[in-house]
């Protein structure tokens, strides 16, 4: 499942000069097959649960492969008017079923990613705009400064895309989450409030109450008048699915609060946001409020199953979105019948027809096909959380109750998990195993296990570590790992259409036996970790990154 050669190694086979003349197309790729072949990842196999990836459904595949056969240009929808049409159709789709408003601007991107810059830029130009500043024709320079909130648990494109929009990470200000990673209405009501002390940092969170202001001095004479402020340029952004924990943020309240501080909501909801479709009335709860954002951003890659690569961004402002991305030239051949062109709605001009798998995806499920497979996703990723929690010294860190309770034992499709080691700290032993659910101090490595903490968290940090690769290495299961509140936790996703109980069961049964196996081994205090691919790092350690890939 995971490659069997590295980057480096594929790069040898095929580093060569470029050839003088032409070669034949056959052997071409033939040697091309042979070279990369040890390089691939079964990302699409149902046992892949590592970051957050889908399969690929068998009709999204085959209007891949005719978007490769027929190689449009998906610009203008006089080059392409079959994938204008298709875009069209698709985007129209998602928003219905993503429970989104009928007239909503919609572009197709490579991913979430641009899909935030795509709608991000709007919503700069809007906020701009409402403060009399046109972005679009007088740049930044200059320009009213915008207040950009974001959770502190948020996904590291967020970043990235502000960092391209010109915001940079020290600007932001960070609103603190609870222990989930949902951003607190609270923490978000008191960094808005005009006498807020909240600072733009990479690495702080807004959150704590501001004092009470010193009373103004009394004057007997007659006050000026203190005008009405104009409100700050001001971007909350949302997140439905945390991607370690899954969780969702409160979406109807955070729109409710920035509303009323003139603020334009976006939300990622690279995954999270698919919820909408489920079956379960507590499922779709999570992102009820979602419609009341201004913009959104999501992947067809993850949850639908289409191939890489496939980000959407809607946007409630059509005219701020086209204002924001739109291009034009005299050589352009427009559409006649007032249809807008797709180069209206992403940055980028020529690009492929990637709508036709999205189209193909929802068009062989229906409605009914997407409600089940998200609920199956849910269901098996509960399963895999319920069985694990049942192993001596497993935590599911993002669990929402007891294992015995008939509820969801996690809201989503993720699952984090973290193994602890329950033998002698300081020549004593464990009274009991840590405690199975997240909240208490055992589960987030702070206190409570025996002899010292510190070290007792430090050889749970090395043991799931230590699990984590043996499972991927042992070819049974894909999985990752991250970090989590400081301390090291495996990560399970389940996104793919074609995963089903026993994908499930053989990925437990690999997990119970590469921990089986670590407690065997004699405990070595100072040996480094195995590691499969690269190491994750907390957001903290590079301001220019955070989280895990998705």
């Amino acid at each position: 499942m995971r490659p069997a050669h590295s980057a480096a190694e594929v790069l040898a086979r095929l580093d060569d000069r470029l050839p003088a003349g032409p070669s034949d197309p056959v052997a071409v790729v033939d040697a091309l097959v042979e070279a990369v072949g040890g390089g691939l990842t079964a990302t699409g196999s149902p046992r892949f649960f590592g970051y957050v990836v889908g399969g690929t459904l068998p009709a999204a595949l085959a209007a891949d492969l005719l978007a490769v056969v027929w190689d449009q240009n998906a610009a203008l929808a006089s080059l392409s008017p079959a994938a204008s049409a298709v875009e069209t159709v698709a985007g129209r789709w998602v928003a219905e079923l993503l429970g989104l408003p009928a007239d909503v601007s919609v572009g197709f991107t490579t991913g979430t990613q641009m899909a935030h810059v795509t709608a991000l830029a709007a919503a700069r130009q809007r906020v701009l705009a409402d403060a009399g500043w046109d972005v679009a024709a007088d740049g930044l320079t200059g320009a009213p400064p915008v207040r950009v909130l974001v959770g502190a648990n948020r996904h590291a494109t967020v970043d990235a895309a502000l960092r391209l929009l010109g915001f940079g990470t020290r600007t932001i200000v960070e609103v603190a989450t609870d222990r989930l990673g949902r951003m607190r209405p609270d923490a978000l009501r008191a960094a808005l409030a005009p006498t807020s002390t909240a600072t733009a940092h990479p690495t702080g969170q807004a959150g704590a109450e501001p004092p009470t202001p010193a009373p103004m001095p009394t004057s007997t004479s007659t006050p000026t008048p203190t005008p009405t402020p104009t409100p700050t340029p001001t971007i909350v952004i949302a997140q439905a699915g945390e991607v370690n924990t899954g969780a969702v943020d409160p979406l109807g309240e955070i729109c409710a609060i920035a509303h009323a501080h003139g603020a334009w909501v976006h939300v990622d909801g690279a995954f999270g946001l698919w919820a909408a479709v489920s079956g379960s009335p507590a499922r779709r709860d999570l992102v009820a409020g979602a419609e009341l954002a201004e913009s959104w951003a999501t992947d067809g890659h993850k949850w639908l199953n289409v191939p890489y690569d496939c980000g959407i961004a809607l946007v409630a402002d059509r005219v701020a979105h086209r204002r924001a991305v739109s291009t034009s030239a005299d050589y352009f051949v427009l559409d006649t019948a007032g249809q807008l062109d797709p180069v209206d709605w992403t940055p980028e001009f020529s690009r492929r027809a990637r709508a036709l798998a999205v189209y193909a995806a929802l068009r062989s499920l229906g409605r009914a096909g997407l409600r089940d497979l998200v609920d199956r996703c849910c269901a098996l990723a509960d399963h895999a959380a319920t069985r694990l929690a049942a192993l001596p010294g497993v935590t599911i860190l993002n669990a929402n109750g007891d294992p015995a309770s008939p509820e969801p034992l996690v809201a989503l499709n993720q699952v984090l998990i973290r193994v602890d080691d329950p033998r002698p700290v300081a020549g004593r032993t464990h009274d009991s195993w840590p405690a199975r659910l997240s909240g208490s101090a055992e589960a987030t490595g702070s206190a409570g296990l025996a002899g010292s903490a510190g070290s007792a968290a430090a050889r749970g940090d090395r043991l799931t570590r230590q699990v984590t690769a043996a499972v991927t290495a042992g070819g049974e299961a894909y999985v990752t790992g991250t970090v989590w509140r400081g301390r090291a936790a495996m990560r399970l996703s389940v996104s793919n259409w074609a995963t089903t109980r026993r994908e499930i069961d053989r990925a437990i049964a690999a997990i119970a036996g590469a921990i089986a196996d670590a407690r065997r081994e004699p405990f070595q205090p100072d040996a480094a970790p195995a590691a499969v691919g690269p190491p994750t790092r907390p957001r903290d350690a590079d301001p220019h990154r955070g989280g895990v890939p998705s």
